[in-house]
């Protein structure tokens, strides 16, 4: 008989020695938990996957050593800071620098990227916060208030405020629209290292030097309650996705906090030294840490450790929305609302009163960009990584949970430390007196716990949407008849198949008809087949290709493409709607000034036809345009990835309105 065998709940993962010289700063993609950035003193950003040991690109430019990096939402960009107080931001797709934003007088100690926007915020050690603009080079406003260096800055999930946390033992939170301090929290003894918000709520927590961490109510502007049994300083922070609690990362361990009332749920030893970031994927919180010059990576199983007193366990899958969470404490705070913004306000009056902030191209930062590159040094996990981004595929594989060792000896891999007595016993109390998950009032905006068919099917999913595997199988009449017949089991497997088979035969019939048709003619009249067909799966074929070689793309082009990604971005389907988005982002960027400087030119003398053709399309386009802005609007309210596609969208169509 088998013996089952106990995993450990905490482990490491691998060692790689990252850098020729010691490494200064290292980051993890908060997307995917899979991607590992690192800086060093020799000046370089490395690239890894998380658990590989190959380097997989190189990233060079920077002259002075790596003091900060951050990854963008969807892994697409980095920036990186240096000691110089120049910073630099890469493409990773198209493996080449995209900016270089100089500005700051002194080492560039935090960065983060705007949830939904080319935004990007750097706090310095010359005390300064400056928000950038990625698209036009340029600083659109400077923070000023710190007395010392900032040492880590973040956007609110609405993408509205940032807050700042400082060596002057202070968090300050920002508002990006008016430009100005909104508050300033004092309490900490020490420097504040790090500053985080919660997901869904307004709240935001701040861990220091002093050993504590404490948290702040953004309603109310007051502390909700501190967290002061630390042995050592904390080093970082971060919320569960669905906000139920918060993870800390200290000196050798990691500690899950609950704040309505103060309270320790657990602690778990992991031997990751001094911890440098964080990051939650498949349910398993991944951490790293770095000595000299090597980067070691360690991963938690959070299904075994206890998050709070009412929250079930179980994988929370990035491709479904997640409910925000029932509050422990005394009453509902405020939820975001995640409304559209942009940064308009501030960059409008920048542009009048503080024009020296502007950064004008020059020759010299033109040879900067030049000497600026990306060396890919492992070319097959660099294709696997970034590469299918751009590929035609219905459904990518999912990163699949990193699978955990046996525990050395039964028992003894997960420790609990003890916390105080009083957390002890506040903890024991909290477990015997859980009332009944029914009795517990539920979050206005929570949703059932019972699954149903979901709006919107995920591109990325295990199992076809609205089957079930014993519906293919007989029914069992005795509960003692187990077996069956195959023939039986044969004749229900094969009822549907030649359907499907018709489905499919139809699908290559069609794709073949639009191939024939680009072969003899050119991509508007293949583009015309497919909408002819009247089958939307031939047409997110079609866009898939050409959204990968932008020189296809001409006017005409999108008067035919427009009123189908409107189809596109209200489809059931999660890789059509991706599709609709990125054909939309396309055009917004190529051709909505082109439109919009058309449309409001004088009328010209005489005859003019190739121009009266060019205005009439663009007027086409403005309507389409339109139309597609209003669903995009409906959207942008949306949480997760999708929400923020269709929010960055909306500021790109800003214009129209």
């Amino acid at each position: 008989m088998a013996v089952a065998v106990t995993t450990k709940t905490a482990w490491k993962l691998q060692e790689i020695m990252a850098h020729s010289s010691n490494v200064s700063s290292v980051v993890l993609g908060k997307g995917s938990g899979r991607m590992l950035a690192t800086g060093g003193d020799d000046c370089r950003v490395n690239i890894w996957s998380v658990s590989k040991p190959n380097c997989i690109m190189s990233l060079t430019g920077h002259t002075t050593p790596i003091e900060s990096l951050q990854v963008n939402p969807n892994e697409k960009l980095i920036v990186a800071g240096s000691r110089s107080g120049s910073i630099r931001v890469w493409d990773l797709e198209a493996a080449k620098v995209l900016r270089t934003l100089p500005g700051h007088k002194a080492n560039i100690c935090s960065l983060h990227f705007h949830p939904f926007g080319s935004f990007v915020a750097s706090g310095s050690l010359d005390t300064n916060i400056k928000l950038w603009d990625v698209r036009r080079k340029g600083c659109i406003f400077t923070f000023k208030g710190h007395t010392e260096a900032v040492r880590c800055l973040r956007f609110s999930p609405d993408g509205k405020w940032v807050a700042s946390a400082a060596d002057d033992h202070t968090v300050k939170l920002w508002d990006l629209t008016a430009g100005k301090l909104m508050f300033e929290f004092t309490g900490h003894t020490g420097p504040v290292n790090v500053v985080e918000f919660h997901p869904n709520e307004y709240l935001l927590a701040s861990g220091s030097s002093d050993r504590t961490v404490r948290f702040w109510d953004l309603e109310k502007f007051q502390v909700v309650s501190c967290i002061e049994e630390e042995a050592t300083p904390v080093r970082c922070v971060l919320f569960n996705p669905d906000g139920c609690c918060l993870y800390s990362g200290f000196q050798d361990s990691l500690r899950v906090y609950g704040w309505e009332p103060e309270r320790c749920f657990d602690v778990v030893l992991v031997n990751w030294g001094k911890v440098a970031d964080l990051s939650i994927s498949n349910n398993q919180l991944i951490g790293v840490s770095f000595a000299q010059s090597t980067v070691s990576s360690f991963v938690v199983d959070l299904s075994r450790v206890p998050k709070s007193d009412s929250v079930p366990q179980g994988l929370i899958r990035d491709d479904q929305p997640l409910v925000p969470p029932t509050p422990t404490g005394s009453s509902l705070r405020r939820i975001y609302d995640r409304p559209s913004t942009s940064c308009s306000k501030p960059q409008s009056r920048v542009k009048h009163n503080s024009e020296s902030e502007r950064h004008s191209p020059s020759s010299e930062d033109d040879r900067d960009e030049k000497e600026s590159k990306a060396e890919i040094q492992n070319q097959e996990d660099y294709k696997e990584i970034f590469q299918p981004k751009n590929a035609i595929c219905r459904t990518p594989p999912r990163n699949e949970p990193f699978p955990a060792p046996p525990e050395d000896e039964p028992g003894t891999a997960k420790e609990a430390v003890k916390p105080s007595q009083a957390v002890d016993v506040q903890t024991s109390l909290a477990k015997q007196e859980l009332p009944d998950p029914v009795q517990r009032p539920m979050n206005a905006s929570s949703t059932s716990l019972s699954r149903t068919e979901p709006s919107v099917i995920p591109a990325a999913r295990n199992e076809p949407i609205g089957l079930k595997a014993s519906d293919f199988l007989p029914a069992v009449k005795n509960q003692s008849q187990t077996e069956l017949v195959d023939e039986e089991a044969m004749s229900q497997i094969r009822k549907g198949h030649e359907t499907m088979c018709v489905v499919l035969t139809s699908r290559h019939k069609n794709l073949d008809a639009v191939r024939a048709v680009w072969s003899t003619s050119d991509i508007k009249n293949s583009l015309d087949s497919a909408v002819a067909i009247n089958d939307l799966s031939v047409v997110v074929d079609l866009l898939n290709i050409v959204n990968q070689k932008a020189s296809l793309w001409k006017l005409d082009l999108c008067t035919i493409v427009l009123p189908q990604i409107e189809k596109l971005l209200q489809s059931k389907y999660e890789s059509y709607v991706q599709t609709g988005c990125t054909s939309l982002k396309l055009i917004l960027q190529r051709f909505l000034p082109l439109i919009t400087d058309i449309l409001a030119a004088p009328p010209s003398v005489g005859v003019d036809i190739s121009r009266e053709e060019r205005l009439h399309k663009c007027k086409l386009c403005y309507k389409q345009l339109k139309n597609i802005s209003n669903v995009v609007k409906n959207k942008s309210g949306l949480s997760g990835r999708h929400g923020s596609a269709f929010r960055e969208l909306l500021l790109l169509m800003a214009v129209l309105d």
